[in-house]
C-alpha cells in the first residue's frame, strides 16, 4: 500500500497536474458561491476541454470542482440564504439564522471547518477500502457488473420519492437514447430514421451540455433579472475548528453517513444530509435550537455533503459504475483515454487511483486556505447578475459543444436537450436518470451481451456468489419499497374511508 501511495504521489507531483487541481479547487469555490451555476453545469462546460489532456490532467481539474464546489456553496446559504449548490439546502437551515442574529463570521467559519472534516473523513476511508477494494474487484465479471449496474439505475430510480414513475420514464428515455447509432456487436444502425448524423449515436457530452448547462442558461434568462447582496464579514475563520473538535461525535457519524451513502448509487448528499442532520437533532441536548442557528445542525449537514464525494469515487473506479451525473460525467473522461475504471484499474492503473485520492486531500487544504483569506471576495461573486450569467453559460456551453466535432448539428441537439432540461426544471421533474440511464444503459448492453454466450439458463446468471448477492439485493430493494409504497397505501386509506363516511352522513 505504501509503495502505491508513493506512486501516486510521483504521478501527482508534476506541474501540470498540480496547476490544475489549484484551478479546479478554486474554481469550483467560486462557481459553488455562485447562485444558479453548480458544479454539475461547470463541469460539463469544461468536459470538453478535459478530453485533450492527459487522464490525470483532466481528471484532477474536474475532481478540485467537484470536492470544492459545496465549500463556495455554503457562503450564500449561510449569508443570504440562498443555494449556491442545491445540496447546501439543509446548511441554510441554521446558517442563515446564526447571520440573522449577528454571527456570520461564526456561521461561515463552522461551514468551512465541518466541510474539511467530512471531506478528510471520507478520503481517509477511501484510502483504507482500496486494498479491500483491490481484492475485491477482480471478482467481477461481466454479469457482476451487468447486476451491479441494474442495481444502481434502480437504485437512482427509487431515490426520487414521490417521482418514481417520473423517474423510471427519464431511466429508460436514456437507456433509449445510448440504443441510436451502430449496435457495438452487429454494427447494425438502430434507431437512426435514415438520418446520416445519427450514426455515430447521440453523444453523452451533447445530452449533458445540454441538459444541465443550456438548460440553465435558458432557466436564467426565462427569470426576471436579480443581483443578491451580501455584507461582508469580519473577524478570525479559524474559530469553527474548535467547535467542530469540540462536537467530533456529531461531526463523524455524519461524515460516516456520507460516506456510506456515497458508495451507494442514486443517494449521495440529499440522503446523507437528512440521515445526518436527523440524528444529530435526535442526539441533541438542545433540538429545539435546530432550524434556529444550531452549531451541530451546521456542522451535522456539512461534514455530511463533503465526504461523499470521495465515497462517490468508490463504485466508479472499482465497477466502473457512477453513482450520480457528476462521478458520469467523470466516467466519460476515463472512457475518452481509453482507460476503464473496473477490476482492471486496480491491477494495471492503481498509480493512478492512489493519485486522486491524494488529489483529494490536497484539494480540502487549497480549498481551506483559499477561503479563510478570501471570503470577503466570494460575497462580491455572489452578487453577479443572473441574467449575465446565463449569458455567459449559453455561450461557454455552445463553445463545448462546436468543439467536440466541429459540428453545428451537435450544437441544435444540445440546444433541443436544453429545451428539455428546461422544460423539465419547470416541472419539477428529475434530470439526473436520463444521464445515468444513458451511462448505465450502455454498461448494461455491453456486459449482458458479453455473458450471454456462457450463459445455458437464467439461473446461471446468479450462479456465482457475488452474482448471488447481487442478485438478492435487487430483490430486497425492490420489496423493501413495495412494503413502504403498501404501508402508505395503508395509513391513507382509512382516512379517505373516514372522509366518504362523513361525506354519506353530511
Amino acid at each position: 500500500m505504501f509503495e502505491d501511495l508513493l506512486a501516486g504521489a510521483t504521478l501527482l507531483a508534476r506541474w501540470d497536474v498540480l496547476v490544475a487541481l489549484l484551478v479546479g479547487s478554486i474554481g469550483g469555490v467560486i462557481i459553488g458561491a455562485v447562485p444558479g451555476v453548480g458544479a454539475a453545469v461547470a463541469i460539463a462546460i469544461l468536459l470538453p476541454a478535459t478530453f485533450s489532456l492527459e487522464p490525470i490532467v483532466g481528471l484532477t481539474m474536474l475532481l478540485g470542482i467537484y470536492g470544492s464546489s459545496m465549500y463556495g456553496g455554503a457562503i450564500p446559504a449561510v449569508l443570504i440564504n440562498t443555494l449556491g449548490t442545491a445540496v447546501n439546502a439543509l446548511t441554510s437551515y441554521d446558517g442563515y439564522p446564526m447571520t440573522q442574529r449577528g454571527e456570520a463570521t461564526r456561521a461561515v467559519s463552522l461551514a468551512y471547518s465541518a466541510s474539511f472534516w467530512g471531506g478528510t473523513f471520507g478520503i481517509l476511508c477511501l484510502i483504507l477500502l482500496s486494498p479491500v477494494l483491490a481484492l475485491i474487484a477482480p471478482m467481477f465479471g461481466s454479469r457482476e457488473i451487468f447486476l451491479a449496474a441494474l442495481l444502481g439505475i434502480i437504485l437512482v430510480i427509487l431515490a426520487h420519492r414521490g417521482q418514481i414513475f417520473a423517474a423510471g420514464m427519464l431511466a429508460m428515455f436514456g437507456i433509449f437514447l445510448q440504443t441510436v447509432g451502430l449496435d457495438p456487436v452487429t454494427y447494425t444502425q438502430r434507431y437512426t430514421f435514415g438520418y446520416s448524423f445519427l450514426t455515430s449515436g447521440i453523444d453523452l457530452i451533447v445530452v449533458v451540455l445540454g441538459l444541465f448547462a443550456l438548460s440553465q442558461s435558458f432557466f436564467l434568462l426565462t427569470e426576471a433579472n436579480s443581483t443578491p447582496e451580501a455584507k461582508p464579514i469580519s473577524g478570525s475563520l479559524t474559530t469553527g475548528f474548535k467547535e467542530v473538535l469540540k462536537n467530533k461525535r456529531v461531526a463523524t457519524v455524519a461524515s460516516g453517513f456520507g460516506v456510506i451513502l456515497g458508495m451507494i448509487p442514486g443517494t449521495g448528499e440529499f440522503t446523507a444530509q437528512f440521515m445526518s442532520y436527523t440524528y444529530a437533532q435526535k442526539t441533541s441536548k438542545t433540538p429545539e435550537e435546530f432550524g434556529k442557528g444550531s452549531v451541530e445542525g451546521l456542522i451535522a449537514s456539512e461534514a455530511a455533503n463533503n465526504a461523499v464525494p470521495p465515497a462517490a469515487m468508490i463504485p466508479l473506479l472499482a465497477l466502473g459504475i457512477p453513482g450520480e451525473a457528476l462521478t458520469a460525467m467523470m466516467l466519460s473522461v476515463f472512457y475518452v483515454h481509453n482507460v476503464i475504471p473496473g477490476p482492471q484499474l486496480f491491477q494495471n492503473n492503481i498509480d493512478l487511483v492512489y493519485a486522486l485520492y491524494l488529489a483529494l486531500i490536497i484539494l480540502n487544504v487549497i480549498v481551506v486556505a483559499f477561503l479563510l483569506v478570501s471570503t470577503n471576495l466570494m460575497t462580491k461573486v455572489i452578487q453577479i447578475p443572473t441574467r449575465f450569467l446565463g449569458v455567459m453559460i449559453l455561450i461557454l456551453a455552445l463553445v463545448g459543444v462546436y468543439s467536440l466535432r466541429n459540428s453545428l448539428t451537435d450544437c441544435m441537439i444540445a440546444a433541443g436537450f436544453g429545451v428539455l432540461g428546461l422544460i423539465l426544471k419547470r416541472l419539477n421533474l428529475p434530470i439526473v436518470p436520463i444521464i445515468l440511464g444513458m451511462v448505465l444503459g450502455g454498461i448494461m448492453e455491453v456486459k449482458l451481451r458479453s455473458s450471454m454466450p456462457r450463459l445455458k439458463t437464467l439461473m446461471d446468471m446468479i450462479d456465482r456468489p457475488i452474482a448471488f448477492i447481487l442478485f438478492i439485493m435487487i430483490v430486497l430493494v425492490v420489496l423493501l419499497h413495495l412494503r413502504t409504497l403498501f404501508k402508505e397505501y395503508q395509513s391513507n386509506k382509512p382516512s379517505k374511508d373516514h372522509d366518504l363516511h362523513d361525506t354519506e352522513q353530511g
